[in-house]
């Protein structure tokens, strides 16, 4: 085999690698931020929410001493925050 097929071989290689790799795409679930506590609730009905500050990386539970504080976060559905890679905080935990 000369060098020049060898580089094309690799090519297709490479494509089917590429291929093969978008099926194993993971969907995350989208993070609504939102304003109020009441509109999260709304928005997600059956799931807890929690108050997420974004500078931090991490949320807070109702019964926790930062929850809806501050001016970097938001209101989410708990849900949406774990999919979305953030973790819980352990600070404030009764």
């Amino acid at each position: 085999m000369s060098w020049s097929g060898f580089g094309r071989g690799l090519g297709g290689i490479a494509v089917a690698m590429l291929v093969g790799a978008g099926g194993a795409e993971v969907a995350a679930t989208p993070l609504t931020p939102f304003r109020y506590e009441a509109q999260a609730q709304r928005h997600c009905p059956h799931d807890q929410v929690v108050w997420l500050d974004f500078r931090k990386g991490i949320y807070y539970g109702k019964g926790q001493k930062r929850y809806g504080q501050g001016f970097d976060g938001s209101f989410v559905c708990l849900r949406e925050a774990r999919d979305s890679s953030y973790r819980r905080s352990l600070l404030g935990l009764r």
